[in-house]
């Protein structure tokens, strides 16, 4: 009776159709490291949206010309650790996350 069976790859896949085999979770991971400074982690629900036209007003009021990259792929969301969206990542690094922040905390973060 073997108790692991070894040479098989196994696949997982998430409640949300997300696959996380070894090849996606690579390049989710140099999605990670490369890209634009400013990322909203969402699946495009209305949260999500809500956050990323916050971050908008709040890099208008910054006066900063900052692109914002809203991530919607469930691989690369997991490389950065959330497990609760929204979420803001600024310079690589989760900053908030699981709420809508408002224009004026955004700007804080971004400072």
């Amino acid at each position: 009776m073997a108790l692991f069976k070894i040479g098989k790859k196994k696949e997982v896949k998430s409640c949300c159709g997300g696959n996380f085999d070894a090849e996606n979770m690579q390049k989710a991971k140099e999605a990670v490291l490369s890209g634009s400074k400013v990322k909203v982690l969402g699946t495009g629900c209305a949260k999500c949206n809500a956050l990323e036209a916050n971050v908008k007003q709040a890099l208008e009021g910054l006066g900063m010309d900052t692109t914002i990259d809203h991530v919607t792929d469930f691989t690369e969301i997991a490389a950065y650790g959330v497990m609760t969206t929204p979420a803001l990542v600024v310079d690589g690094k989760v900053v908030s996350f699981g709420k809508v922040l408002s224009p004026e905390e955004a700007a804080k973060l971004l400072k």
